[in-house]
């Protein structure tokens, strides 16, 4: 099972990087607000849009940086590849599994997510304060797993039925079976996608880490299916990646892409209930 969440409680605060992840989809400059005005002392901040997102890019709405990017990202946050990393937003959102996910597939595998959010951190008398973060620049070299990254051809092939792998679609039940859709200009899915929304993942703002949750996975994935995880944009997708593989789920892949990126193509085909 892979180690992907952790109580601050059990962390030794001297020893580890921290990322602060903190961000809103309804005002995207509110997450560095927060940063600028507290922090984990000395942690640095990874904005969704400039740092783990490269919008100047048409595959979906929030589309991966380049490899060079992230590696300048990975250097300028004075990151060591076997640095022990945590990384957290406000509790119970999706932004910190992205940062995860982009650590993980570049071969930082001692990453983990802060089960609490921020609140929550300082109330564990963790170390705060508001001060700019000047981390030592480093030369590490990423080592990239591509096995945990979907392109939009491997989905392709998923779709054919040229891979063994499931498509997962980690958006609400309405908007997976088109009923609506508040913010792609095509309502519907992937087809032949399963769907667990991410929010299901949840609890009492944080993730849900009780067996039960487990159990609801089961019943749509069988933990030895190769799974492929999208959401609208790459986003919501990454908390569902991060506990299948919490709970033992071996073979996932994240399409960064997504839904958004699925229907950039006029013969995309989708499929609506």
């Amino acid at each position: 099972m892979t180690n992907v969440f952790i109580s601050v409680t059990d962390v030794d605060f001297a020893t580890t990087k921290w990322i602060d992840t903190r961000f809103s989809l309804q005002d995207v400059q509110e997450g560095h607000r927060k940063y600028m005005h507290s922090h984990v002392t000395g942690a640095v901040y990874w904005d969704l849009e400039r740092d783990m997102s490269d919008m100047t890019r048409t595959a979906g709405r929030h589309p991966m940086p380049e490899k060079d990017a992230l590696t300048a990202l990975f250097r300028a946050s004075g990151l060591s590849i076997n640095d022990p990393i945590v990384i957290y937003d406000d509790g119970g959102s999706p932004f910190a599994a992205r940062a995860w996910w982009l650590l993980q597939y570049a071969g930082f595998t001692n990453a983990v997510i802060a089960l609490e959010g921020f609140e929550a951190i300082k109330q564990a008398s963790i170390p705060v304060d508001g001060l700019a973060s000047e981390p030592v620049t480093t030369s590490v070299s990423p080592v990239w797993d591509e096995e945990l990254y979907a392109s939009r051809q491997f989905v392709e092939e998923t779709v054919a039925g040229e891979t063994s792998g499931v498509l997962v679609d980690a958006r609400s039940a309405q908007r997976y079976r088109g009923e609506q859709e508040p913010i792609d200009p095509i309502a519907g899915r992937i087809p032949g996608a399963l769907n667990f929304d991410w929010e299901l993942l949840k609890k009492d703002g944080m993730y849900n880490m009780e067996e039960a949750v487990k159990a609801q996975l089961t019943q749509v994935i069988h933990p030895a299916q190769q799974v492929t995880v999208y959401c609208g944009s790459g986003v919501t997708a990454a908390p569902l990646y991060a506990m299948l593989k919490h709970n033992g789920f071996a073979d996932v892949r994240l399409y960064v892409g997504s839904y958004s990126d699925w229907i950039s193509q006029k013969d995309a085909k989708v499929e609506k209930d």
